[in-house]
């Protein structure tokens, strides 16, 4: 039979009850509460926003840079042969998920990098037939 019980728990464990002292359980509720918090929608200042047309691969890593730094980036990739600009979209679209941002086309050739600190609101749409209706 404990075999069969310790299968049992691995498949579908019990939760034990914890008894937690003052402090413990203090510090455990308060990381445990749902936050209500509310972004902050507010743009300071010093946010600013880079424009790049790269002529190289290797601008790909200046504007990651930016990117860590928490401004936005505008890329026109229209310079860079077909290959290059695909890599370079690869690369940023690594680096923004590392920063936990976002990255929209924006254009023809042409894509917003956001860092998370940066919110983006609104969509273009690329679809004209949607446009006609």
């Amino acid at each position: 039979m404990k075999w069969l019980d310790k299968v049992k728990n691995f498949v579908s464990p019990v939760q034990e009850d914890l008894e937690l002292d003052g402090e413990d359980a203090k510090a455990l509720s308060d990381y445990e509460a749902p936050s209500n918090k509310k972004l902050n929608t507010q743009v300071s200042a010093d946010t600013k926003m880079v424009l790049f047309e790269p002529r190289s691969f290797d601008e790909a890593e200046d504007i990651a840079r930016y990117l860590k730094d928490k401004k936005a980036a505008v890329v026109n990739l229209h310079r860079l042969n077909r290959e290059y600009a695909q890599r370079s979209i690869d690369f940023l679209t690594g680096v923004i998920f590392a920063l936990d941002g976002s990255i929209q086309k924006i254009g023809h050739n042409v894509i917003l990098c956001t860092p998370k600190s940066i919110g983006v609101h609104g969509k273009i749409n690329f679809d004209q037939d949607q446009d006609e209706e």
